[in-house]
């Protein structure tokens, strides 16, 4: 009889210690899915889990409520702790909303694109995808994601976006954008361009930089990009992180593209996130045929 009672008093306090962290962080979470499209419940579920409902030591000593780890583009301030090898470093963060926003950013590289072709209410997919995209190693990770949505109902708050006019997602996205940008060591800014994920080179970067920042090797990025492995990069460059399209986006059927000087057919197929022979293909022309300006090329 007293064990059952200790159980249920247990019970009953790590729901409350759960329930204060979905509260605290809900407007957070649907924030970051109104600007990268990471579904609020599994921010949430992640969140929980990872730091113990806010109460773990990575949590409470570095602000680090998803466990990630250093890696090779982090330049910021780190802490050691024990995981799948000893004295691992864990990125240390300013303030939890640092924290979220890193954790968002991280999953626009190129492993976890697969699962923004889910729709934002597929939580299972996204759980799933997040396991086998290789987020954790725990083999139980997908199911205990699942079990916190559903438990705490934060499938809720997938809905919330759209039940929000604009000026409501102003105000989410001004409190996500509180915090310091500065504190995330992240260099580049992903984009998508006709479902492709992309980011725009700085002056001095180079193809190898982008490349172990994306976890990818060079060789597969600059083929993404269809360039040879002497060229170099330059600033203002578009860089895919995937294999661009073999037609433009849908919504520029119908639509052509007028030529200007010192555009090539390369830099018109990295505008619009289109392989390269597809362009050629798409126009009747000839591998290596040089555009004028003033020419209109076709685009689907």
């Amino acid at each position: 009889m007293t064990v059952l009672f200790c159980l249920a008093v247990y019970g009953q306090a790590q729901t409350s210690v759960y329930e204060s962290y979905i509260e605290q962080y809900k407007s957070l979470a649907v924030g970051q899915m109104a600007k990268y499209g990471v579904p609020a419940s599994i921010t949430l579920a992640q969140g929980l889990l990872e730091s113990g409902a806010g109460q773990s030591t990575l949590a409470t000593e570095a602000n680090n409520h998803f466990g990630i780890k250093t890696g090779g583009s982090w330049k910021g301030p780190y802490v050691l702790r024990d995981d799948d090898a000893p004295n691992e470093r864990f990125r240390a963060y300013k303030s939890v909303k640092d924290s979220y926003e890193d954790h968002s950013r991280l999953l626009q590289k190129p492993r976890y694109s697969a699962l923004f072709r889910l729709k934002p209410t597929d939580y299972k997919g996204w759980a799933k995808g997040l396991k086998s995209a290789g987020y954790a190693t725990n083999p139980r990770y997908a199911d205990l994601l699942i079990s916190l949505i559903e438990r705490y109902d934060l499938d809720r708050f997938d809905k919330d976006l759209r039940r929000m006019n604009n000026r409501d997602v102003q105000r989410w996205m001004s409190d996500v954008l509180k915090g310091s940008p500065a504190t995330i060591a992240d260099r580049w800014t992903v984009r998508r361009c006709n479902g492709v994920y992309y980011v725009v080179a700085h002056a001095g970067d180079t193809y190898d930089d982008i490349a172990q920042w994306a976890d990818v090797s060079e060789k597969k990025l600059r083929k993404y990009n269809e360039v040879p492995k002497d060229m170099a990069l330059r600033g203002g460059e578009i860089v895919y992180l995937g294999k661009k399209q073999v037609k433009a986006a849908k919504q520029l059927k119908g639509k052509v593209h007028r030529v200007v000087v010192g555009e090539s057919m390369h830099s018109i197929s990295q505008l619009y996130g289109i392989r390269l022979a597809s362009l050629y293909k798409l126009n009747n022309l000839p591998a290596g045929y040089v555009p004028a300006a003033g020419d209109c090329l076709q685009l689907r």
